[in-house]
Protein backbone atom coordinates (compact mmCIF):
# COMPACT_ATOMS: atom_id res chain seq x y z
CA UNK A 1 0.00 0.00 0.00
CA UNK A 2 1.68 2.94 -0.99
CA UNK A 3 1.51 6.30 1.48
CA UNK A 4 -1.02 8.58 0.64
CA UNK A 5 -0.40 12.43 0.69
CA UNK A 6 -3.01 14.74 2.11
CA UNK A 7 -2.88 18.33 1.31
CA UNK A 8 -6.10 19.60 3.63
CA UNK A 9 -7.63 22.10 5.74
CA UNK A 10 -9.27 24.03 3.14
CA UNK A 11 -11.57 23.30 5.26
CA UNK A 12 -10.53 21.03 8.32
CA UNK A 13 -13.77 19.15 8.47
CA UNK A 14 -13.28 18.68 4.55
CA UNK A 15 -10.12 17.08 5.73
CA UNK A 16 -11.70 14.93 8.42
CA UNK A 17 -13.98 13.33 6.12
CA UNK A 18 -11.48 12.55 3.89
CA UNK A 19 -9.14 11.13 6.47
CA UNK A 20 -11.85 9.34 7.38
CA UNK A 21 -13.34 7.46 4.39
CA UNK A 22 -10.07 6.70 3.03
CA UNK A 23 -9.55 4.97 6.63
CA UNK A 24 -12.90 3.36 5.88
CA UNK A 25 -12.11 2.33 2.68
CA UNK A 26 -8.61 0.82 3.33
CA UNK A 27 -10.67 -1.58 6.14
CA UNK A 28 -13.28 -2.86 3.92
CA UNK A 29 -10.25 -3.86 1.85
CA UNK A 30 -7.92 -5.41 4.36
CA UNK A 31 -10.27 -6.01 7.28
CA UNK A 32 -8.61 -6.33 10.70
CA UNK A 33 -6.82 -3.52 12.04
CA UNK A 34 -5.70 -2.43 8.70
CA UNK A 35 -5.92 1.68 8.31
CA UNK A 36 -4.40 3.71 5.21
CA UNK A 37 -1.15 4.76 5.16
CA UNK A 38 -1.13 8.64 5.43
CA UNK A 39 0.78 11.91 5.83
CA UNK A 40 -1.37 15.31 6.46
CA UNK A 41 -0.60 19.02 5.37
CA UNK A 42 -3.54 21.27 6.61
CA UNK A 43 -2.90 24.68 5.94
CA UNK A 44 -4.75 27.78 7.54
CA UNK A 45 -7.54 27.94 6.27
CA UNK A 46 -7.78 31.77 7.08
CA UNK A 47 -4.79 32.45 4.96
CA UNK A 48 -6.47 30.55 1.83
CA UNK A 49 -9.41 32.12 2.36
CA UNK A 50 -8.25 35.93 2.35
CA UNK A 51 -6.19 34.71 -1.02
CA UNK A 52 -9.21 33.89 -2.42
CA UNK A 53 -11.17 36.76 -1.41
CA UNK A 54 -8.14 38.95 -2.91
CA UNK A 55 -8.22 37.07 -6.12
CA UNK A 56 -4.56 36.08 -5.34
CA UNK A 57 -4.65 33.03 -6.91
CA UNK A 58 -0.32 32.74 -7.60
CA UNK A 59 0.15 33.22 -3.83
CA UNK A 60 -2.51 30.40 -3.29
CA UNK A 61 -0.58 28.13 -5.74
CA UNK A 62 2.50 28.72 -4.52
CA UNK A 63 1.53 28.14 -0.62
CA UNK A 64 -0.33 24.68 -1.76
CA UNK A 65 3.04 24.14 -3.63
CA UNK A 66 4.97 24.66 -1.31
CA UNK A 67 3.22 22.16 1.05
CA UNK A 68 2.96 19.63 -1.55
CA UNK A 69 6.70 19.48 -2.01
CA UNK A 70 6.83 18.80 2.07
CA UNK A 71 4.32 15.73 1.61
CA UNK A 72 6.23 14.58 -0.92
CA UNK A 73 9.69 14.98 1.35
CA UNK A 74 7.97 13.01 3.91
CA UNK A 75 7.46 10.28 1.87
CA UNK A 76 3.96 10.77 0.55
CA UNK A 77 3.51 8.41 -3.02
CA UNK A 78 0.82 9.87 -4.15
CA UNK A 79 -1.14 13.36 -3.58
CA UNK A 80 -4.95 14.17 -3.31
CA UNK A 81 -5.91 17.45 -2.97
CA UNK A 82 -8.66 17.89 -0.58
CA UNK A 83 -10.98 20.88 -1.69
CA UNK A 84 -12.24 21.01 -5.17
CA UNK A 85 -11.89 24.98 -5.25
CA UNK A 86 -7.79 25.07 -5.40
CA UNK A 87 -7.66 22.46 -7.80
CA UNK A 88 -7.74 26.26 -9.59
CA UNK A 89 -3.90 25.86 -8.70
CA UNK A 90 -3.34 22.26 -9.22
CA UNK A 91 -1.09 22.73 -12.46
CA UNK A 92 1.18 24.45 -9.75
CA UNK A 93 1.16 21.49 -7.33
CA UNK A 94 1.89 19.07 -10.34
CA UNK A 95 4.42 20.88 -11.28
CA UNK A 96 6.25 21.33 -8.12
CA UNK A 97 5.85 17.47 -7.22
CA UNK A 98 7.33 14.41 -9.26
CA UNK A 99 4.86 11.73 -7.58
CA UNK A 100 1.41 11.16 -8.59
CA UNK A 101 -1.78 13.95 -8.50
CA UNK A 102 -5.11 12.50 -8.50
CA UNK A 103 -6.96 14.72 -10.12
CA UNK A 104 -10.65 15.21 -8.58
CA UNK A 105 -12.06 16.58 -11.32
CA UNK A 106 -10.98 13.97 -14.01
CA UNK A 107 -12.16 11.21 -11.06
CA UNK A 108 -15.71 12.73 -11.58
CA UNK A 109 -16.04 13.03 -15.31
CA UNK A 110 -14.98 9.27 -15.33
CA UNK A 111 -17.60 8.20 -12.50
CA UNK A 112 -20.24 9.95 -14.45
CA UNK A 113 -19.25 8.53 -17.81
CA UNK A 114 -19.59 5.63 -15.85
CA UNK A 115 -23.24 5.61 -14.72
CA UNK A 116 -24.00 6.47 -18.48
CA UNK A 117 -25.31 9.80 -18.35
CA UNK A 118 -24.22 13.05 -20.39
CA UNK A 119 -25.74 15.91 -18.12
CA UNK A 120 -24.49 16.54 -15.06
CA UNK A 121 -25.32 19.63 -13.01
CA UNK A 122 -22.52 21.09 -10.48
CA UNK A 123 -22.68 22.56 -7.39
CA UNK A 124 -20.05 24.17 -5.70
CA UNK A 125 -18.33 27.47 -4.28
CA UNK A 126 -18.94 30.40 -5.98
CA UNK A 127 -14.96 30.36 -7.77
CA UNK A 128 -15.80 27.02 -9.24
CA UNK A 129 -19.29 27.51 -10.38
CA UNK A 130 -18.38 31.29 -11.72
CA UNK A 131 -15.22 29.97 -13.68
CA UNK A 132 -14.90 26.98 -15.96
CA UNK A 133 -10.91 25.57 -14.57
CA UNK A 134 -13.00 22.63 -13.01
CA UNK A 135 -16.57 22.06 -15.16
CA UNK A 136 -14.31 22.65 -17.86
CA UNK A 137 -12.52 19.55 -17.30
CA UNK A 138 -15.73 17.28 -16.27
CA UNK A 139 -16.69 18.22 -19.72
CA UNK A 140 -13.81 16.95 -21.43
CA UNK A 141 -14.92 13.99 -20.66
CA UNK A 142 -17.62 14.24 -22.92
CA UNK A 143 -20.20 15.61 -20.74
CA UNK A 144 -22.84 18.33 -20.97
CA UNK A 145 -22.09 20.13 -17.56
CA UNK A 146 -24.78 23.02 -15.99
CA UNK A 147 -23.95 25.35 -12.81
CA UNK A 148 -27.49 27.50 -11.26
CA UNK A 149 -27.99 30.81 -12.26
CA UNK A 150 -25.95 33.90 -10.45
CA UNK A 151 -28.54 34.08 -7.55
CA UNK A 152 -28.87 30.34 -6.94
CA UNK A 153 -25.03 30.45 -7.23
CA UNK A 154 -24.70 33.16 -4.56
CA UNK A 155 -27.01 30.86 -2.19
CA UNK A 156 -25.04 27.79 -2.54
CA UNK A 157 -21.63 29.93 -2.16
CA UNK A 158 -23.27 31.39 0.86
CA UNK A 159 -24.19 28.36 2.98
CA UNK A 160 -20.90 26.60 2.19
CA UNK A 161 -18.66 29.56 3.64
CA UNK A 162 -21.00 31.12 6.02
CA UNK A 163 -22.49 27.54 7.63
CA UNK A 164 -20.56 24.59 6.70
CA UNK A 165 -17.14 25.12 6.73
CA UNK A 166 -17.97 26.15 10.29
CA UNK A 167 -19.54 22.78 10.95
CA UNK A 168 -23.45 24.00 10.77
CA UNK A 169 -26.03 22.02 9.35
CA UNK A 170 -29.36 23.78 8.91
CA UNK A 171 -32.66 22.17 7.72
CA UNK A 172 -33.54 25.30 6.23
CA UNK A 173 -30.51 25.57 3.50
CA UNK A 174 -30.99 21.61 2.88
CA UNK A 175 -34.37 23.17 1.73
CA UNK A 176 -32.80 25.66 -0.40
CA UNK A 177 -30.34 23.19 -2.35
CA UNK A 178 -33.22 21.21 -3.13
CA UNK A 179 -35.00 23.49 -4.89
CA UNK A 180 -32.23 24.77 -6.68
CA UNK A 181 -31.33 21.13 -7.38
CA UNK A 182 -34.66 20.74 -8.36
CA UNK A 183 -34.56 23.83 -10.90
CA UNK A 184 -31.22 22.00 -12.65
CA UNK A 185 -33.30 18.95 -13.02
CA UNK A 186 -35.76 20.99 -14.97
CA UNK A 187 -33.25 22.05 -17.12
CA UNK A 188 -32.27 18.76 -17.89
CA UNK A 189 -29.68 17.52 -15.58
CA UNK A 190 -29.37 13.88 -15.59
CA UNK A 191 -27.56 13.92 -12.43
CA UNK A 192 -25.50 16.40 -9.53
CA UNK A 193 -21.82 16.55 -8.96
CA UNK A 194 -21.59 17.98 -5.41
CA UNK A 195 -18.73 19.92 -6.59
CA UNK A 196 -17.65 21.11 -2.77
CA UNK A 197 -16.72 18.57 -0.21
CA UNK A 198 -18.61 20.55 2.84
CA UNK A 199 -21.72 20.14 0.43
CA UNK A 200 -21.40 16.40 1.41
CA UNK A 201 -22.55 17.46 4.98
CA UNK A 202 -26.02 18.92 3.85
CA UNK A 203 -27.09 16.68 0.54
CA UNK A 204 -26.82 13.14 0.21
CA UNK A 205 -28.63 10.86 -2.17
CA UNK A 206 -32.19 10.51 -0.38
CA UNK A 207 -32.03 14.40 -0.81
CA UNK A 208 -31.99 14.40 -4.69
CA UNK A 209 -34.52 12.90 -7.11
CA UNK A 210 -31.09 12.34 -9.59
CA UNK A 211 -28.28 10.29 -9.10
CA UNK A 212 -25.87 12.55 -7.02
CA UNK A 213 -22.05 12.23 -6.92
CA UNK A 214 -20.66 13.06 -4.17
CA UNK A 215 -16.51 13.92 -5.23
CA UNK A 216 -15.41 13.34 -1.51
CA UNK A 217 -15.86 9.98 -1.54
CA UNK A 218 -15.24 9.34 -5.43
CA UNK A 219 -11.56 11.02 -4.98
CA UNK A 220 -11.18 9.03 -1.49
CA UNK A 221 -11.55 5.75 -3.68
CA UNK A 222 -9.53 6.90 -6.49
CA UNK A 223 -6.66 7.45 -4.25
CA UNK A 224 -7.27 4.05 -2.41
CA UNK A 225 -7.25 2.28 -5.89
CA UNK A 226 -4.15 4.62 -6.97
CA UNK A 227 -2.27 3.12 -3.66
CA UNK A 228 -3.45 -0.35 -4.01
CA UNK A 229 -2.10 -0.60 -8.06
CA UNK A 230 1.18 -1.77 -8.54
Amino acid sequence: MKKIGLLGGMSWESTALYYSLLNELVRERLGGYHSARCVVSSVDFAQVEEMQRAGDWDAAGQLLAAEARLLESAGAELLVLCTNTMHKVADRIEEATTVPFVHLADVTGRAVLAAGLESVAFLGTGFSMRESFHTDRIARHGLDVTVPDQEQQQVVHEVIYGELVHGVVRDESRAAYQRIIDSLVERGAQGVILGCTEIELLIGPADCPVQVFPTTRLHAEAAVDLAFAD
